[in-house]
């Protein structure tokens, strides 16, 4: 927000186009958003939380990685939808490697995108690229985990003085 202000100094002549496409981006998010809570609050009421850590907790395992792909290509709203269904999850006990795989199979994989990469790219390109996406997604997952797990352990440790 301060940059976008100190931008708006550097470059007034484009005041009008920011405050137009923030004000639609408001907009959009305000009628989206209602929607989300309101699935989310039925979430944490109909889902129990035994269902969550089975599928996607810590001894999920590779059922929790393909779960959290599944999860991750179905929708095809926009990324900031994912992240409170990401904290509802948490909350039910999902690990977060999991999360973080949901969470970026959702930026980089959706099924209608697949079906249009196939259609303009070919197939041979559209399976390297999700296979490659598929790899480095689970990666970055257990490698955010193992960092956070790491910065947990080593804050969590009493101090010495």
């Amino acid at each position: 927000m301060f940059i976008a202000i100190i931008l708006l100094f550097v470059f007034p002549d484009r005041k009008e186009s920011v405050v137009s496409i923030s004000w639609d981006f408001f907009i959009e998010v305000m009628y989206i958003l209602p929607a989300v809570m309101v699935m989310l609050g039925l979430f944490g009421v109909w889902v129990p939380k035994h269902l969550i850590v089975k599928y996607l907790g810590k001894t999920s395992g590779i059922k929790g990685i393909i779960f959290a792909i599944f999860l991750g290509t179905l929708p095809t709203g926009p990324l900031y939808i994912a992240f409170p269904i990401a904290a509802a999850l948490i909350k039910k006990g999902a690990k977060i490697s999991n999360i973080v795989i949901f969470i970026s199979t959702w930026a980089c994989i959706k099924l209608p995108q697949e079906i249009v990469e196939f259609q303009f790219l070919g197939f041979s390109f559209m399976l390297l690229r999700l296979t490659l996406t598929i790899i480095f997604v689970i990666i970055m997952g257990l490698l955010i985990e193992k960092i956070i797990i790491w910065d947990d352990r080593r804050t969590s440790k009493p101090e010495t003085v």
